[in-house]
């Protein structure tokens, strides 16, 4: 026994050892290796982290150390360096060729987004992880392009108006009915719940021409199967984890993969009908038309169903649940800075009447709100904190590629073919060097100046003597939307779909946050997921205005 037990820990000590060796150079030297690494065990701990944990130690890093690139030491990564200077940024974002989602990535996230052609509920940990990923979320090469080919149709301007203009108006009149009657009995309201069945909603008519509640058990078990596979990136025993603990996300994966099978089956007996015409514009149940729902699109453009339901899964993903953790987020900063909900109010006001801000002015400027009158032109101090939300709050606050062929950086870092580079937009959204010594707060005038003139007025909004004119960050500098070759399609479509919703909601009410377990120090943590949710969601108080 005992010889056992010296043998396992020889081996995990060999294991953690060959993590903090590499062939990572800058100008002939090894990179510094950031605070907090521990000798034998380098930076595994605090992978071991809550994720909250884990994004401040790397805000701590980065707060330490500016521009300066690093080299981290985690048994389950490849030798992997940590980047924070924009020109470094630019050159894995502008080089997709040489960086890519790799082997690491999709062993990890290949089970929520590749077609499974089984549904037992066994572990086949060893097998599923030579399986490459079929979604554009872990794609690469020619099938990631076909993918975005058919993504940039769908996310067409025409389309877009359809959206903003067409398909949101009667589903947010229809969750609003929750916040009146929460108003009205002085109930708490989870609003990261009511975003999410809003996204949900317009994501299931628009892109796969279907009523699709978030209730769903679809749903339950796709944010189930997310977090477990978020903690993945994280803990490097999850396969152990997982072989003893696993059924619950087996069972979840189940669930999402037969959703997605039924969306694509549904979709292609519409289409075997003799009336179906892939290229005409396609109306839908309230009289709107889109040009083309995504389904439609991807099938047009993908002959294999398996590749078509993943990667109606991985738009899902990147639709639905990034834009209502953005909304919660923001929301959740107007609760703490409720300056900015009257300063909204002005806007609108300013914008859209003659008459001062009461409250019988208040849905006329609500019924103005459309696909035109939500640009950043129109709307600028909301669009700014929509923005600034998203530099704090980032719905996808790490990412990390790996490197096909041996390439050196701006600043002379080399590295060598099969290592990876990983880049923190929370910790980014927060670095002194690229926003000044304030980057820790909620600023939205930052964006803003007038006539080029420097910040507007004065905090929470003043009187305004000029127009105001967006000022914008490189997205090297900003990453939340990714850039280069693999930018983010749905860009647009967040930016105008939070402008309005934001527009319409503050226009009505008030919300105030409501403290409770959920908040650690005062504040709001992140769950643990693929992409940004807030642990416990945010309760408030609605009061109607006027």
């Amino acid at each position: 026994m005992y010889k056992l037990v010296c043998f396992i820990l020889v081996v995990i000590a060999l294991w953690f050892l060959q993590g903090q060796r590499s062939a990572i150079r800058r100008h002939g030297k090894r990179l510094p290796r950031p605070p907090g690494t521990l000798p034998l065990a380098g930076n595994g701990l605090w992978f071991l982290q809550h994720r909250q944990t884990l994004l401040d130690w790397f805000v701590g890093a980065n707060h330490q150390t500016g521009y300066s690139n690093f080299e981290i030491s985690v048994p389950s990564l490849p030798p992997t360096i940590l980047i924070s200077d924009p020109k470094n940024v630019e050159h894995v974002l502008k080089n997709n060729d040489i960086f890519i989602k790799g082997n690491f990535f999709r062993s990890r996230s290949w089970d929520l987004f590749v077609e499974k052609t089984s549904w037992e509920l066994s572990a086949e940990i060893d097998w599923v992880c030579s399986l490459p990923g079929n979604g554009i979320i872990n794609a690469d090469g020619d099938l990631w392009k076909i993918q975005r080919k058919a993504g940039l149709r769908f996310f067409s301007n025409a389309n877009l108006k359809t959206f903003i203009d067409d398909a949101l108006p009667p589903i947010l009149a229809d969750k609003e009915g929750a916040l009146d009657d929460a108003a009205r009995k002085s109930d708490v309201i989870d609003m990261q719940d009511f975003f999410l069945e809003l996204t949900t909603r317009l994501m299931g008519k628009v892109a796969y021409d279907m009523d699709m509640p978030a209730s769903l058990p679809f749903s339950k078990a796709f944010d189930y199967a997310s977090a477990a596979i978020g903690d993945r990136f994280q803990n490097p025993f999850w396969r152990i984890k997982e072989f003893l603990l696993g059924t619950s996300l087996r069972r979840a994966i189940v669930e999402v993969k037969h959703f997605g099978n039924t969306i694509v089956s549904s979709t292609v007996q519409k289409r075997q009908k003799p009336t179906f015409l892939s290229d005409s514009s396609e109306p839908q149940k309230d009289g709107s038309s889109l040009q083309a729902n995504l389904i439609d699109s991807l099938l047009d453009h993908i002959s294999d169903h398996r590749v078509v339901a993943d990667a109606a899964m991985n738009y899902l993903s990147a639709g639905r649940d990034t834009t209502a953790q953005s909304l919660t987020w923001t929301l959740y900063l107007l609760c703490r800075h409720p300056q900015y909900q009257q300063s909204l109010l002005d806007e609108l006001h300013d914008t859209f009447s003659s008459q001062p801000a009461t409250a019988g002015s208040l849905p006329k400027a609500a019924r103005l709100l459309n696909f035109e009158t939500v640009q950043p032109s129109s709307l600028p101090l909301t669009y700014s904190i929509f923005l600034e939300s998203l530099r704090l709050y980032p719905p996808v606050p790490l990412e990390l590629k790996e490197c096909t062929a041996p390439t050196t950086f701006p600043d002379g870092t080399w590295l060598p073919e099969g290592s990876a580079v990983l880049w923190v937009p929370w910790a980014m959204g927060r670095s002194f060097d690229i926003w000044g010594p304030d980057a820790e707060t909620f600023r939205p005038e930052r964006w803003l100046s007038r006539d080029g003139a420097g910040a507007a007025g004065k905090e929470g909004g003043g009187q305004k003597t000029k127009p105001i004119i967006q000022l914008q960050k490189s997205a090297y500098e900003f990453p939340v939307f990714n850039a280069g070759p693999r930018s983010c399609l749905g860009k647009k479509l967040a930016e105008v779909l939070a402008v309005d919703v934001l527009a319409r909601l503050i226009s009505r009410y008030q919300f105030e946050e409501v403290l409770d377990q959920g908040t650690v120090g005062g504040e709001r943590r992140v769950q643990n997921s693929l992409t940004l949710p807030m642990e416990g969601g945010l309760p408030v108080r609605v009061r109607v205005r006027g």
